[in-house]
């Protein structure tokens, strides 16, 4: 007869922090990663609209896309399913701008060099900004 408070039960509920909407998981590790829904259902070969669904309308993993999102997300199933923290994801802040300077690799060499030109004088212009209101304090 096996006792009622096995080790197993008890290892089990203390290691399984399993988050209960895969939805708002796949979202936040899509977009930690800078992808779009688009982008992301490129990678795996579905409609946009079925990301879309899994991020909004479900709770529960689409187990024929597990492990296709978890290769697309460059996640292990585990964090991907919750089980464990997903790690090396960018602030979700950060991922918007990411997924802006991405599209930088599309851009010929000349285009590339008058980006960072422009954002290197924003650059200069925000520190000098920086230093004359300090100095005024």
């Amino acid at each position: 007869m096996i006792p009622k408070t096995h080790g197993i039960n008890k290892c089990m509920k203390n290691e399984l922090k399993v988050e209960t909407n895969f939805g708002k998981r796949l979202a936040q590790i899509r977009k930690t990663k800078g992808m779009t829904q688009q982008q992301l259902a490129d990678m795996i070969g579905v409609s946009r609209r079925v990301i879309a669904y899994y991020e909004g309308e479900t709770s529960f993993p689409p187990a024929h896309l597990i492990i296709p999102l978890s290769e697309a997300l460059n996640v292990t199933t585990d964090e991907l399913l919750g089980i464990k923290e997903p790690k090396g994801t960018l602030d979700p802040k950060l991922a918007a701008l990411w997924r802006r300077l991405k599209v930088m690799e599309t851009f010929s060499e000349k285009d590339k060099k008058t980006v960072l030109h422009h954002v290197e004088a924003i650059a200069e212009k925000n520190k000098a900004q920086s230093k004359t209101s300090t100095a005024k304090r």
